[in-house]
């Protein structure tokens, strides 16, 4: 697979199966198939947890949200331990350029989570901000915030 802009290199369990290639996905506990965006968003969980803190157990991918009656699905949310969204990720193939379509995607998804900071990634890029509702606001962090400063 595509190398991605990560700090760690992180260990998967790749299988191919009739001429098809999944990855086992720890958080479902379960095989799935290994797309480019699939890889992008195991290596986006891995950096989380493994270098950044985040729980395992706080943490789920492909979380269903109904939005106005419509089903999506959010790549990565990120719960504290009050059951409060912290974090909610959007990502993408490392061949899709983030643009303005991406960012307006997770917002509306988050009109649903209330995460406090949102993160896009398509593997060689990272874009995080965090969100004041208060003051309706958001600003662009520097980088991704370890889960204990959330």
């Amino acid at each position: 697979m595509q190398y991605l802009n990560f700090p760690s290199a992180y260990a998967f369990d790749i299988r191919e199966v009739e001429g098809k290639r999944d990855i086992l996905d720890p958080l479902r506990r379960k095989y799935v198939r290994l797309t480019p965006e699939e890889w992008v968003r195991q290596n986006l969980v891995q950096y989380l947890i493994v270098d950044l803190g985040y729980p395992r157990g706080l943490t789920s991918i492909e979380k269903g949200i109904d939005l106005h009656g419509k089903p999506f699905r959010a790549d990565v949310i990120v719960h504290d331990r009050h059951g409060q969204a912290v974090l909610m990720a959007e990502c993408k193939e490392p061949s899709v350029r983030i643009s303005q379509d991406t960012f307006d995607q997770i917002a509306v998804y988050n009109r649903v989570v209330q995460a406090r900071c949102l993160l896009v990634s398509n593997g060689l890029n990272h874009y995080c901000y965090a969100i004041d509702r208060d003051k309706e606001e958001y600003r662009f962090l520097d980088q991704v915030p370890r889960y204990e400063d959330l």
